[in-house]
């Protein structure tokens, strides 16, 4: 005895479920709806492993403007280099007409990707009269 098989497809390729029902028929009358090819073949998930963000850099700061009794703060222009925001760490010393440190500030200031800010650095009222000059250390120190 000659079993025939017809497989009847539409719009199929290999490899491909277009979701349309085949249908098997062969000499006995028996048809059947084969299984979904996701099912049929197991297919493994790869995610993309995420680096790290590179380390952020340190940033520069120049004195715009020192502190006096007519304005008690010094003006410091900060640049962020980075990619993204930072939060910079700017020191500014105020010295009397001697060269001593009368005020040694540190200020934690948020300045934008890419950008440069004008910060205002208050001196305390007890110190203006004295202030002869103003040293900003030029590199800030990038905190996160």
């Amino acid at each position: 005895m000659t079993v025939t098989a017809v497989v009847l497809a539409a719009g199929c390729s290999p490899g491909s479920d277009s979701g349309a029902p085949v249908t098997v028929a062969g000499g006995n009358g028996v048809s059947a709806q084969p299984t979904p090819a996701a099912a049929a073949t197991a297919t493994a998930t790869v995610s993309a492993a995420t680096s790290p963000a590179p380390p952020l850099k340190d940033g520069t700061a120049v004195l715009v403007r020192c502190a006096d009794m007519e304005d008690p703060y010094a003006t410091v222009e900060i640049r962020n280099p980075n990619a993204h925001e930072a939060v910079l760490e700017v020191k500014i010393h105020f010295v009397d007409a001697y060269g001593s440190p009368l005020l040694d500030t540190s200020n934690q200031v948020v300045v934008a990707a890419k950008d440069e800010l004008a910060y205002r650095v208050p001196a305390k009222f007890q110190y203006t009269d004295r202030i002869a000059h103003c040293e900003v250390e030029p590199v800030v120190r990038a905190v996160r």
